[in-house]
């Protein structure tokens, strides 16, 4: 009979060429507790209890899937983002930590200026994790949600669903918008749109470029802030006066957003690193003389 920490030694092998120490050790633990549905805490306290030999099957289906570099979210159909549970498949990005920090942001934001209710606008909703963390935790306010993709819509809604929320979903693209949107005005837009390059595709993971949806993660190398642009451009005739604008943004064109949205007559922008030091994620009001 396999141990877990048997099962921990059989994924070191086969996965120590594709993840860092930390990553697949995380990885594992995940796996293990979700296949043998115990908690992490006594995986860690309880290394040389036995796995059945169903369970032991399945972990070393569940490995050979990781050897090709898909990831763990994806084998699993499910991840957690701001203590909620979320869907997710190769139509949605995985949700990252770092959003998490723009959603508390958000909702820091919302406490220090006191809005209990209001409208919100996510733009590029992907799984819905954005817009159903700041529903679940803004409940006075309407909350409305874009993609451009059907069946990442289709993900969200079933987020939604999940997590008892409601949230008005729009299939439309924000590069050319053509829907009515129900709401004239938001109090809060935001978005983590699409943003890296050509160039930054050759710095990152393939469990990312090869399995998550390109539409969500790539722009053109000529033009990296396109979305930035596009939905700065909307936001100042959508928010309504004193109105906040929030993205997360490419590391390496900070200064470049918050000089595209100074040149559009936002006010107040702020730059604010993510948990790993990196420039992550801005913020900005709305001026009257926004055009």
């Amino acid at each position: 009979m396999k141990t877990i920490k048997d099962v921990f030694t059989d994924y070191k092998q086969g996965l120590d060429k594709i993840y860092d120490t930390n990553e697949l050790g995380a990885i594992t633990l995940l796996t293990v507790s979700e296949i043998c549905n115990v908690s992490k805490a006594k995986i860690k306290a309880f290394p040389e209890d036995e796995v059945s030999p169903e369970q032991a099957e399945k972990l070393k289906s569940i490995l050979e899937e990781l050897k090709t570099g898909k990831p763990i979210q994806y084998i699993l159909g499910k991840t957690e983002f701001y203590g909620l549970p979320f869907n997710v498949n190769p139509s949605v990005l995985i949700p990252r930590p770092e959003t998490e920090e723009l959603v508390e942001w958000v909702l820091n934001s919302v406490g220090s200026l006191k809005l209990a209710v209001g409208s919100l606008l996510d733009i590029g909703t992907g799984s819905g994790c954005i817009a159903i963390s700041l529903k679940k935790n803004l409940l006075g306010f309407k909350v409305s949600a874009i993609d451009i993709s059907a069946d990442a819509l289709q993900t969200a809604a079933s987020n939604a669903t999940l997590n008892a929320v409601d949230i008005e979903f729009i299939e439309d693209d924000i590069l050319n918008i053509k829907s009515e949107i129900e709401i004239p005005k938001f109090e809060i837009i935001i978005s983590n749109p699409p943003y890296v390059t050509l160039h930054d595709k050759t710095q990152m993971h393939t469990n990312v470029t090869d399995f998550e949806p390109h539409t969500a993660l790539f722009v053109p190398e000529n033009d990296p802030l396109i979305f930035y642009n596009a939905i700065a451009k909307f936001a100042t005739t959508h928010l309504t006066e004193n109105g906040l604008l929030f993205f997360e943004i490419n590391e390496s064109y900070g200064k470049e957003t918050v000089k595209l949205l100074a040149d559009k007559g936002f006010k107040n922008i702020e730059l604010r690193k993510d948990m790993s030091g990196r420039d992550r994620m801005i913020r900005a009001f709305i001026s009257s003389l926004a055009h």
